[in-house]
């Protein structure tokens, strides 16, 4: 039997592999995406783990996909968009059970983090994802050869967001009070720091060599947050650590790019992108910041969207359109609409040194 694959375009390549040909663009860069429930697409649908880890039950998804996808919104999730920008086709999750590696995969995981013991034995760590990733090149390596899949993995970006949930852990909540937990606050950002500084450099000696980052943002304003406290403030306690981890990151990172030869990085400032949003929401076309679109209680803050998290009552606003977050934590697909095309092609306020665009043309 033969197979006939026609390049029509001079800019694409022709990649010949043991059982088929592939037909590439030359410049052809993949995204490959680690972290939490802000980028996970569906990965902790094929997971042994609780509703409060899962989004695959309605009203998930029910603006753009018209079915829940195991996004943590009414649509797309930030990488998705980035994606879709990038001239990328629909990304993965890692865990489905036909993946194509070629344009990359996500695998990032509702409630994971940094550290081993976030939510451990519900989803899946980062040193998880990486070790993932290393599985995807050596398919990869099988399915075009070693040259170009080496080459693949040199100019394709690895975009993360981690943090958040390894600092969710910190918040004691007794009797409708928030407070920390009396730990030090500097060692353990350091610990953070430290196991995602392990996870970039293990896929730095994999070959990635492009890095989009996500600081940590302001955690102590989620709707979440101000219905634990019943407090439209926003919780200054837990968002001082975000700042803290945030600063600790920007150390981290250019110390990589002095240790690491050809390392590139484009850094987000999410915290403060977030933060603008929330404090002016009518200024981007939103009609409140402080409160969800989905779950129940104060601000319908409670974890409670879907009715699959020991509660079936909650509320379901009309418009998921006029809220920055659809449920207790996570964005809208009009929020993650407007943060990805700041993260893609904004100017050097929130993206230093460059944003994703420019680092996904740089060779």
């Amino acid at each position: 039997m033969f197979l006939l694959v026609l390049c029509l375009s001079s800019s694409s390549i022709l990649i010949q592999t043991s059982e088929a040909q592939i037909c590439l663009p030359k410049k052809h860069a993949a995204l490959f995406v680690f972290g939490d429930s802000l980028f996970d697409i569906g990965n902790n649908n094929y997971i042994n783990t609780t509703t409060s880890y899962q989004a695959n039950y309605p009203p998930y998804g029910q603006t753009l996909f018209k079915y829940p996808s195991g996004r943590f919104s009414d649509g797309r999730m930030i990488p998705d968009i980035i994606g879709e920008f990038a001239k990328l086709p629909l990304l993965p999750p890692y865990l489905h059970p036909d993946p194509d590696f070629i344009y990359g995969v996500n695998f990032a995981s509702g409630g994971s983090g940094a550290l081993l013991q976030t939510a451990q034995g519900y989803v899946i760590d980062l040193q998880t994802q990486v070790r993932y990733f290393k599985n995807v090149k050596k398919v990869l390596r099988e399915k075009l050869g070693d040259e170009e899949a080496e080459e693949l993995i040199k100019r394709s970006v690895y975009f993360l967001s981690v943090g958040s949930n390894d600092y969710g852990d910190l918040l004691n909540v007794t009797n409708s009070t928030v407070t920390l937990f009396p730990v030090d606050k500097q060692q353990y950002v350091d610990f953070v720091i430290g196991n995602l500084t392990n996870a970039i450099q293990e896929i730095y000696e994999q070959g990635g060599r492009k890095f989009g980052f996500l600081n940590v943002g302001p955690i102590g304003c989620s709707p979440s947050i101000r219905a634990l406290r019943n407090n439209a403030t926003c919780f200054e306690e837990i968002s001082a650590v975000a700042r803290l981890h945030n600063v600790e990151l920007s150390k981290m990172i250019l110390k990589l790019q002095k240790q690491l030869n050809g390392f590139k990085y484009s850094l987000h400032d999410f915290y403060a992108s977030l933060s603008q949003v929330l404090t002016y929401p009518s200024k981007y076309g939103f009609k409140g910041g402080s409160g969800g679109c989905c779950g129940s209680g104060p601000y319908r803050g409670v974890d409670t969207c879907g009715g699959n998290k020991g509660i079936k009552e909650y509320e379901l606003c009309d418009n998921p359109n006029d809220y920055v977050f659809f449920d207790s934590h996570h964005p809208s697909d009009k929020a993650c609409q407007y943060f990805a095309k700041l993260i893609w092609d904004g100017n050097h306020t929130f993206n230093k040194p460059c944003n994703l665009n420019q680092l996904f043309q740089l060779s």
